[in-house]
Parts: structure tokens; C-alpha cells; sequence
């Protein structure tokens, strides 16, 4: 499938899926977490069963997501965020499934959006659940808490992030198979598709008869099936692709 063929089955189709990483929010200045000068490549992965288990380990935790607050509240969509939305205005888009944290597809509009590894927007208290904004915890933090807790139970409070040795939010994984096997094209964005088992939906999406279009700056596992491959900045090719000179 060459790039016009690609535009049209866009166009003559409604059951689209969107499926982002990384890549698509650092055109927003996000950093990448796993290039080699990504968060994770400068400071210590803090496990989840560490972070239950070890004050100190929570300290160092909270002060990493303190540190890279900023950057993710002050980011703003680019085109290629706005190219989703448009999607989801002229209805062609069934669900836009993500990898990322930024909250930044809501910030554009797209109201669609399966985050599989949760939102750093809000923190959620391990144990009774109650939620609330990330910005009302840093606060805490930076005045004096530095691993905040709960002030209806006592129980520890964590940005609503999936950590390492963390389960995905079930219903999230189930409704993003549920969208790739229903789906006649998958979008991928910005993904290495590498990281399980959100890498496996792409993969679905292809078993169940779906077009694969993988947008990418480097070499993904599925580049060989899929049915278009650019490596392009996603900004620039996603608009393009979806038949609009500009977002």
C-alpha cells in the first residue's frame, strides 16, 4: 500500500484506531523515557512493590515526578495530537489508544482515549482508591511531604501511573482488544512496539483483518507486516495522511 492508497482507505472508512507512544509528545517537548537521554536512562526506576514497601524508595520516587512536573503540565499538543482529533470529529475514529502519560490527546480534544499506563495528572491513593491532582500533590511535596499520603485514610499516594511490576488497568487492556479487533484500519504513532503487553494490539488489529499504518522514527517488530510504514516527524505525516495540508 503506497501512501495515496492509504489516504483514500482512510477516508472511506469510520472504524479507525489510534494507537500512540512516546513519540508522538516529544514533537511537545516531552522527553522519550527509554532514548538515552530519557528520564530513565538519568535516574533510578523505582519499582511499585519498592515504592509500597519503602519510604525512601517513594521519597525518590516523588521527587522524580516533582522534577518532570513542569515539562508535562506545561506541554501543548502539536499537529499530530490535532490530527486525532480530527479524526474523531469527522467520526472515523473508534478509539484512540495510548501509551502515554501526558494527558496530552484530552488536552487537544480527542475524548476517546484508552490510557494503558494511567495519567500523571492524578494521584490515586493505594488504599482506598480516592483521587486527586497531580498539581495539589506536587504542592505538598514541595512544601515539606516529601512522599505524600492520603488525608482520608492514611494510605500512600501515587501518581495514577503504571509503575514497573504493576498491572495494566484491566478494563483499560480489555477495551483496547476489544477496539483493535473491531477496527478496519490501526494508526500506530510513535511507537517502538515494544513494550508488553500494549505491543500485542497492533499485532491484533492485523490478525483480525485491519490495515496497519506505523508512523516512527526508527525500525519497529512489525514493520514487516505492516501495510505502510513512514519515518517521518508525526507532525508532518499524520495530517498529511489523514488528508489535511495542516492542522
Amino acid at each position: 500500500m503506497n501512501f495515496a492508497e492509504a489516504q483514500t482507505l482512510i477516508q472511506q472508512t469510520h472504524r479507525i484506531v489510534g494507537f500512540t507512544g512516546a513519540g508522538i509528545s516529544t514533537e511537545s517537548g516531552i522527553p522519550d523515557f527509554r532514548s538515552p537521554s530519557g528520564i530513565w536512562a538519568n535516574n533510578r526506576t523505582v519499582e511499585y512493590g519498592e515504592f509500597v514497601r519503602d519510604h525512601e524508595a517513594r521519597v525518590e520516587h516523588w521527587r522524580q515526578k516533582v522534577a518532570i512536573w513542569p515539562e508535562m503540565r506545561d506541554a501543548k499538543p502539536n499537529p499530530g495530537h490535532l490530527a486525532f482529533v480530527e479524526l474523531e470529529r469527522q467520526g472515523r475514529l473508534q478509539r484512540l489508544i495510548t501509551q502515554n502519560i501526558d494527558g496530552l490527546h484530552q488536552k487537544a480534544g480527542n475524548t476517546r482515549v484508552i490510557e494503558l499506563h494511567g495519567t500523571t495528572r492524578e494521584v490515586e491513593c493505594l488504599r482506598c482508591h480516592a483521587r486527586t491532582s497531580m498539581e495539589e500533590a506536587v504542592v505538598r511535596v514541595l512544601e515539606g511531604e516529601p512522599a505524600p499520603e492520603c488525608r482520608d485514610c492514611g494510605g500512600y499516594l501515587k501518581p495514577a501511573t503504571v509503575s514497573f511490576g504493576q498491572a495494566l488497568p484491566a478494563r483499560a487492556f480489555e477495551d483496547a482488544v476489544t477496539s483493535s479487533r473491531s477496527c478496519e484500519i490501526m494508526i500506530v504513532a510513535g511507537s517502538s512496539l515494544v513494550v508488553q503487553p500494549a505491543c500485542q494490539l497492533p499485532e491484533i488489529a492485523k490478525r483480525h483483518g485491519a490495515a496497519l499504518l506505523i508512523l516512527n522514527r526508527t525500525e519497529t517488530p512489525l514493520d514487516e507486516v505492516a501495510d505502510l510504514v513512514l519515518r517521518e516527524e508525526i507532525g508532518e505525516a499524520l495530517p498529511r495522511l489523514i488528508g489535511l495540508a495542516t492542522v
